[in-house]
């Protein structure tokens, strides 16, 4: 059986320097992190993760919650997961996926929580590990996000300069800081435009926008843009308006938010600010390894910028 010793003497560095890679890599430089990976994959070295639990008295387990309905048709969280799972592993860390805040059975080194409301804010604050939370937030907590307002202010700019007129936000019903701030972006757009800003908000389904639309349209006029909170609802209002016989881009135009799954398999193709979502789970499985070896010192917030991917939904 291959031993530390082993990969120490093939990458030519001392059993500490491999012992520091595989459970402080943040201490050690990149260069020697890849000599001992080599060296690692050629003599197929496979850390015991047992005995590593028992010697630093720590479970090697790190807990997922997400508190949020998972839709089995839209791989969100699955892209979340995998960005996580990518991270946490090369320290030798397993995933433990919780679906319900009351399902929190067995040990753990730390959390990352997401899909979380402001009511959830006192019982996420009496967990006694490291937490770092997916999403934006105003109770204090490490978090990692999209800049929501961002993404919306670039989206909103952009109908504008297609030569859409009437800018209409279509929001997910909830006072939640993400919401709002992807709504404070389009306000701040409008109000530079000289434009009445025009809010409308739902539950983050399509169905309900489809409806809306089919409720509304004569009162549309040509020359509409619908910036919208999510894709699911930019779907819905999608549909609603080809239902309609309305021309999508020629007559209205659509962006959504997200830029997962339901962008692309809409007709015409949404436009959408597409989120980072692999890379915010490593992100945030990086900030909870380096937060439980550093005995839970904070490790503050971290926003990637959206990117607007212009498809067939906009001219």
């Amino acid at each position: 059986m291959t031993t530390l010793a082993d990969v120490a003497k093939r990458a030519n560095v001392s059993k500490m320097t491999v012992s520091r890679v595989l459970n402080h890599p943040e201490q050690v430089t990149e260069e020697l992190k890849a000599l001992v990976h080599q060296a690692m994959k050629e003599l197929d070295y496979r850390p015991n993760v047992a005995a590593k639990a028992l010697v630093s008295n720590r479970s090697q387990v790190i807990k997922v919650y997400i508190l949020e309905e998972i839709d089995t048709t839209e791989p969100y969280f699955m892209y979340l997961l995998m960005g996580i799972a990518a991270a946490v592993g090369k320290t030798q860390y397993s995933l433990q996926l919780v679906t319900s805040e009351l399902a929190d059975q067995g040990n753990c080194d730390g959390y990352i929580i997401t899909g979380f409301r402001r009511g959830d804010f006192e019982w996420i604050k009496a967990l006694d590990k490291p937490v770092i939370l997916f999403g934006e937030n105003t109770a204090g907590f490490d978090f990692v996000d999209s800049d929501n307002r961002h993404g919306t202010r670039n989206a909103t700019k952009y109908a504008h300069s297609r030569g859409y007129q009437r800018l209409i936000y279509i929001g997910i019903a909830v006072d939640e800081p993400f919401e709002l701030s992807r709504e404070s972006g389009y306000l701040e757009v409008v109000k530079d435009l000289g434009l009445a800003p025009e809010i409308h908000r739902f539950e983050n389904r399509s169905t309900v926008t489809e409806n809306f639309i089919a409720q509304h349209f004569d009162e549309l006029g040509k020359d509409t843009c619908f910036i919208c909170s999510s894709d699911r609802l930019a779907l819905g209002v999608e549909r609603g308006l080809l239902q309609q016989g309305g021309k999508v881009p020629e007559e209205f135009g659509i962006i959504g938010f997200d830029g997962v799954f339901l962008d692309q398999v809409s007709s015409p193709k949404l436009t959408t600010c597409k989120q980072a979502i692999v890379k915010m789970g490593e992100t945030c499985g990086e900030l909870l390894v380096k937060k439980i070896n550093e005995e839970g010192a904070p490790q503050g917030i971290r926003r990637f910028l959206p990117v607007l991917e212009i498809r067939e939904s906009t001219r």
